[in-house]
């Protein structure tokens, strides 16, 4: 029964992704269309079988059970449907063709533009409701595990990232993203104890990168941009919080103790503290804290050991409880032990945010579809398709509804970026059509554009067949 939960949720959830995502696009289109007084036949979100089909005025509303895309079919229009029925005769005034092109043109590019639209809406009200997370680079020495991406790049453990691509970096938080990845090369600036070096990522890094979160995955793991490059941080195990009932407050650990050592192994770092909790598989293990004099004493369970200047030191004999496929002592990190804060935007500037994160993507989306163009980086291993979303929703949303709206923001600027493609039965296509005729004073023959189209609907059929088998390899080995 839990697997079968589980696998709906994965339904429900890439279904609200692209179903929303799917109505921007189309309404885009529907909303133009309108304006410009063309008669939209078919409004559809998600394909046939319909669940709903109703009629209001000259447009049939349309609810698929397969929600995996939509369309609005517009009166005149040669589109992926292939219908030519009455496009010999001369176009009517309610048609797409009898408009000018540039009224045709905004119709077909408005629902690129709604997308990205909705990729501003979204970053800007997330920015709004969360404000910016700030930790600074400088406070992260690295941790670099041998034989990884970051060794080969040149990384060494203790690193401190002070620049990407030539610019210097404050935030921790703007180092490792996709608009600093997509350059060409990646390169990145570090501090490190014989002074200061200028490393380069290797050649069809995309790909390396999302081999090693492939081979992540099977071993269990959830993979980051951090883990799938062979990063970590170097992040004191100071503790933030302890949960109520949880087997630290047992012990007597408070917030502000600092994590000394697990079952007799020094705790350098909060990564290792994890590390220690989950090789313990519930057994219980001595754990070593320092406590400043300010918070006071231990409770019952825990032993002084001895003091260090304004600290003392306690043990307390801890069996980490199981949470889902780990155990866990109940703490949270000290976010401020490492500089981090949260900055409270206001509407002005977290506007400003979500378009300048929509245009760094959208860049980054074009400059990383010229790389898997040129062969530069590996199209198997870089492009996902419905499977790929469903799970990459499903992640996103274990992590919280910011994560997985954010995620949606992405989603919406790879579907604009997609359709604007010059490929036949995309907006792309159409608008090269549109580019001839107002080039030539002329549309391009119905035989030829029926054609273009066919072919266009096979391209991309055996492109979504090539993207679910290569989804189901990389999902299931």
């Amino acid at each position: 029964m839990d697997a079968l939960f589980d696998t709906l949720s994965y339904f429900l959830w890439v279904a609200l992704a692209l179903g929303v995502l799917v109505f921007v696009h189309e309404l885009g289109h529907f909303l133009a269309a309108r304006l410009f007084g063309m008669r939209v036949d078919a409004f559809s979100l998600g394909f046939p079988p319909n669940i709903v089909d109703k009629k209001v005025g000259d447009t049939e509303y349309r609810l698929g059970a397969i929600p995996l895309g939509g369309y609005v079919k517009i009166a005149g229009m040669v589109d992926e449907s292939l219908d030519a029925e009455g496009l010999e005769s001369e176009p009517q005034p309610d048609e797409f063709r009898s408009k000018p092109v540039w009224q045709r043109s905004v119709v077909i590019s408005a629902g690129v533009i709604f997308n990205l639209v909705f990729a501003v809406v979204l970053f800007s009200a997330l920015a709004f409701a969360y404000g910016r997370s700030y930790t600074p680079a400088e406070n992260m020495p690295l941790e670099i595990a041998e034989g990884s991406v970051a060794a080969e790049m040149g990384l060494r453990s203790g690193d401190r990232i002070v620049g990407v691509n030539g610019e210097p970096v404050e935030r921790i938080e703007d180092v490792f993203t996709p608009e600093t990845l997509s350059g060409d090369p990646f390169r990145m600036t570090v501090l490190r104890e014989d002074g200061r070096a200028e490393l380069t990522g290797p050649e069809g890094l995309a790909s390396k990168l999302s081999r090693r979160s492939a081979a992540l995955e099977r071993a269990g793991e959830t993979p980051g941009i951090e883990s799938a490059f062979g990063i970590s941080y170097r992040i004191p195990p100071v503790l933030g919080s302890v949960a109520t009932g949880s087997p630290a407050e047992a012990a007597g650990l408070q917030p502000g103790d600092r994590i000394l050592s697990i079952g007799g192994e020094p705790t350098t770092s909060w990564d290792r503290l994890t590390d220690q909790v989950a090789g313990s598989e519930g057994r219980p293990v001595t754990v070593v804290w320092a406590r400043p004099d300010s918070l006071g004493a231990a409770g019952p369970a825990a032993r002084l050991v001895e003091r260090r200047g304004a600290a003392a030191v306690y043990q307390a004999d801890v069996a980490p409880r199981p949470a889902g496929d780990g155990y866990q002592l109940g703490v949270v990190i000290d976010a401020t032990a490492i500089g981090q804060r949260t900055e409270t935007l206001g509407l002005g500037a977290a506007l400003a945010s979500g378009v300048d994160q929509t245009v760094g993507l959208t860049t980054a989306t074009f400059a990383f579809i010229g790389k898997l163009v040129t062969g530069r980086e590996s199209v198997r291993d870089n492009v996902g398709g419905p499977l790929m979303i469903a799970k990459q929703s499903k992640e996103a949303a274990d992590l919280g509804l910011r994560a997985f709206w954010s995620f949606v923001a992405y989603l919406s600027i790879a579907l604009a970026v997609f359709n604007i493609l010059p490929i036949p039965a995309l907006d792309g296509g159409h608008l090269v059509f549109l580019a001839y005729e107002a080039v030539v004073r002329r549309e391009p023959s119905l035989k030829v554009r029926l054609v273009v189209q066919q072919l266009g609907v096979a391209l991309i059929l055996a492109l979504m067949v090539f993207v679910i088998f290569n989804d189901a390899v990389r999902w299931f080995g």
